[in-house]
């Protein structure tokens, strides 16, 4: 990504970002204090932090003699996808896994950070109407942008798309004639009269494109953003309902749900209109072949789909609440899957209605039957907003196979609402994972309510963005609108109304600016010596490493580098051999 530029830092600067902000893979690029035409790739490796000098000839980009690209970015991306090629002179590789990315520029929508010209084209003639535009990066000048405005020219069928350079001048924003101090006030001043192209046509910026991407570290600023259109259009509801809204038009049932809608399976589902995807469904293995519908149960596998095949993705069942006639297969289900961990997020009855049969047996008896499986429960304790359940669950035709279950319940989530305050939420997904964690060979977590898609789908997009930015550090992009797409890919209809939309945002920013709080707190006690590893996945710790060494002189940063290319600059100066030297593997 383009926003891994860093436009005006140091060497030193850089190597406490990454300590503060980084993990192992993260990487920015900056321009070279020594030489201004060349710039500078700072990686985060375990412990330390390495500086790797890009050549910059006026032709091309390499890393001293590595492969030659046209830009930058196309620099970037490549040593981005190929983990095998840089390596430093022990042989050890050098991931560029996660760009650390400055801030966004502004908080306003219309901006989409990194976005090729070619996906900018693709949206807007997909979405748009004429003079719809959006401001991205420009991915052949880091530190430049570009507006994109869908025109009213027909070319080849679509309505041809404009691309226009906002050119950075030390701190000030412009297209070549008026300097602005904030991309905003360029933007809201041509929004009031039109731009000539070079050309002579009249270009005119009257819609913006909104994006739902946003910097993690920036999430307040957006919700801010998203909270004050609402109140200047109140009557034409905007804001978090308008992206919520664009969500509900995209929910279409594009998957089959046959499984669901067969006779035989009617009664097992809770809600006749809330079915799973066949291509998603959890099949329950002990049915009998030649008894139609035993392999159903109302219940999908999720993962997190946005993740590369190279991340762990932490895996889910969502479904609905127990019905009487559901336990056993519930059960089923339970063991089949290895699941050692059940995240209930509904009480058993609120406003008098029944929102899921307890599966679990009365406390001080001895146990219950539920299908072929007998629990009991070892232990019960109540925290301050959900209780825990220690169950002992095994076959009845074989009890000496028991398993150990914990069966968390959050008990403060009101009924058509949402938590008051998001972070009673966190502390109990914060619980929950640490048992998870804790049990390397249990199977997926199962989640339910009580129709398995609304506080469910919210518990499940939660916590996959809050892996997502333990994962890949404070200043990764997320985005909930995306996510949530992407889940009810799995499973129709997570996340059920706007309020829970917000819920989700609400949520990340209080586990971002408690992040920032105790990062702060260790920058402070600690300094620059300290190594601030990656936020633990555990979400109530911040893990700490000391470093090993000082940091090192902005003349002294840069390390030898072995590529698979030849080393095709043999210069012997003092200054080159401070620099990468690019060899064959």
């Amino acid at each position: 990504m383009v926003r891994w530029f860093h436009r005006d830092i140091t060497g030193l600067e850089a190597e406490a970002r990454l300590k503060a902000r980084g993990v192992h893979g993260s990487f920015l690029v900056r321009p070279s204090r020594k030489r201004p035409e060349d710039f500078s790739l700072s990686v985060r490796l375990e412990d330390s932090v390495t500086h790797i000098r890009i050549q910059n000839t006026g032709d091309y980009y390499d890393l001293y003699g590595g492969e030659q690209f046209a830009t930058l970015s196309e620099l970037v991306e490549y040593y981005t996808g190929q983990h095998d090629t840089l390596q430093d002179t022990d042989g050890n590789q050098i991931l560029l896994k996660y760009p650390l990315n400055c801030s966004d520029p502004t908080s306003e929508r219309w901006y989409h950070g990194y976005l090729s010209g070619a996906d900018s084209e693709k949206l807007l003639q997909q979405n748009g109407e004429p003079w719809t535009f959006l401001v991205r990066e420009s991915r052949s000048k880091p530190g430049d942008f570009v507006i994109s405005v869908l025109t009213d020219d027909l070319k080849g069928g679509k309505l041809r798309v404009t691309h226009l350079k906002i050119i950075c001048e030390g701190d000030k924003y412009t297209l070549g004639d008026i300097k602005f101090d904030t991309l905003t006030d360029l933007i809201e001043t041509y929004k009031k009269k039109h731009i000539e192209e070079v050309s002579g046509a009249r270009v005119y910026l009257k819609k913006p494109y909104y994006s739902t991407r946003v910097n993690a570290a920036d999430i307040e600023s957006r919700m801010k953003e998203l909270d004050k259109k609402s109140e200047k259009e109140e009557t034409a509801k905007a804001g978090f309902w308008e992206e919520f809204d664009a969500l509900q038009k995209q929910e279409t049932n594009l998957y089959d749900r046959k499984e669901g809608q067969r006779p035989e399976n009617k009664s097992k589902n809770r809600y006749k209109n809330i079915l799973p995807f066949d291509h998603t469904r959890v099949m329950l293995q002990c049915g009998d072949p030649n008894v139609p519908g035993s392999d159903y149960i109302n219940a999908n596998y999720v993962t997190n789909q946005l993740w590369g095949h190279e991340e762990p993705s932490k895996r889910f069942v969502a479904c609905q609440g127990c019905l009487a006639s559901t336990t056993g297969d519930f059960w089923e289900m339970v063991w089949q899957e290895n699941s050692l961990i059940i995240v209930m997020t509904t009480k058993e009855v609120e406003k008098g209605r029944t929102k899921c049969v307890p599966y679990w047996p009365d406390a001080g008896t001895n146990g219950k039957e539920f299908g072929r499986y007998w629990v009991e429960i070892l232990l019960e304790h109540e925290a301050m907003e959900y209780k825990i359940r220690t169950l002992r669950v095994s076959p009845i035709a074989n009890p000496t196979a028991a398993r150990k279950i914990i069966h968390y319940q959050y008990l403060s989530w009101p009924d058509h609402g949402v938590p008051s305050d998001p972070g009673g939420v966190l502390s109990f997904l914060g619980e929950v994972n640490r048992m998870q964690e804790s049990l390397p060979e249990a199977g997926p977590i199962i989640v339910h309510c009580s129709a398995g898609i609304g506080r469910t789908g919210t518990i499940i997009i939660i916590d996959m963005l809050l892996d997502t930015i333990q994962m890949k550090g404070l200043d990764s992009d997320i985005d909930v609108h995306k996510t949530i797409q992407m889940v009810r890919s799995q499973r129709s209809g997570m996340v059920q109304t706007e309020a829970q939309y917000r819920f989700i945002y609400a949520a990340i920013a209080q586990y971002i600016d408690s992040a920032k709080h105790k990062l702060h707190a260790i920058e402070k006690t600690q300094g620059l010596e300290s190594e601030y590893g990656n936020l633990s996945t555990s979400l109530s710790k911040m893990k700490v490493t000391r470093s090993s060494s000082k940091p090192k002189e902005e003349g002294k940063l840069y390390e030898n580098l072995n590529t698979k290319k030849e080393k095709v600059n043999k210069k012997t100066s003092a200054e080159q051999k401070s620099r990468t030297s690019v060899k064959k593997k």
